[in-house]
């Protein structure tokens, strides 16, 4: 163990975080290395980090420059790209279209999963469907907010009425309570869903594939959601990419934003 309490492993770019090691919101983090897609395997969450945020969860954009990138990036790396986001796996697909075909996909904050066409997940509860109607009732009286009803999930937006958010956090918590959900909060939205699963489960999950196994983990995210993907990754001695504001966080890695980003990705993928 170096001085720093960082476990370095023989062969690996980066240091190993421990579960404890979070880098506090006044550290600069420096941008990650140019060279670092060589031999890795790519985790990328979608909303804020590959794509921009929108106020809007269908506003979002999924452009032909972005398009060209994630196909090169894909063929970069053997096919060893893999989109890790909250959303669900059928609203991944509308977003992505024919090149959602060629992603590894774990989706719904790793509730469901799709590998070369293999689509593993677990029953909806019906509790979401009590939930989704409790927080439509929330939406139709607190104007500006905005429900999304995921496979394995329930989101309450409310980024254009932020006033709302002690109502909703009370609201959400409560239901959490009731229904035996798992609470996720993130930027400008709380989110019910499907206790067992996360980001990070997801990361070891696919890593344990034989395509990806023995490789360096790149994990790219924004949002608090993403913080257990960080951790997952810095443990396999990988890449952890916070991409936005500088902020508390398990990553080693930071881009200002999901432009530089793409910027990054194509660089280093030549």
């Amino acid at each position: 163990m170096q001085g720093n309490g960082l476990v370095h492993h023989a062969g690996s770019r980066c240091p190993v975080a421990r579960r404890s090691e979070i880098t506090d919101a006044l550290t600069t983090l420096p941008p990650p290395p140019a060279n670092a897609l060589k031999g890795a395997s790519l985790f990328l969450d979608l909303d804020g980090t590959l794509l921009d945020l929108v106020d809007e969860p269908d506003e979002v954009r999924f452009d032909p420059e972005t398009e060209t990138l994630l196909a090169t990036l894909i063929a970069r790396l053997d096919g060893r790209v893999a989109i890790v986001s909250g959303r669900s796996l059928e609203q991944i697909d509308r977003i992505l279209g024919p090149c959602a075909a060629d992603l590894a996909i774990s989706a719904s904050h790793g509730s469901e999963h799709r590998w070369q066409g293999v689509h593993a997940h677990p029953a909806r509860p019906a509790s979401l469907d009590e939930v989704a109607g409790l927080f439509r009732r929330f939406a139709a009286e607190h104007p500006g907010t905005l429900v999304e009803d995921k496979s394995f999930g329930v989101a309450l937006h409310y980024r254009k009425e932020p006033g709302a958010e002690p109502q909703a956090l009370e609201l959400a918590t409560s239901l959490a309570y009731s229904f035996d959900l798992h609470l996720q909060r993130g930027k400008m939205v709380v989110e019910l869903r499907v206790a067992g699963g996360d980001k990070g489960a997801a990361v070891r999950r696919l890593m344990s594939r034989s395509a990806m196994a023995g490789t360096v983990p790149i994990f790219a995210g924004d949002d608090l959601t993403d913080e257990p993907g960080f951790v997952a990754v810095r443990e396999l001695a990988g890449i952890a990419v916070l991409v936005g504001d500088q902020r508390a966080t398990a990553a080693n890695f930071r881009l200002p934003s999901p432009e530089h980003l793409r910027r990054w990705l194509a660089e280093a993928a030549r």
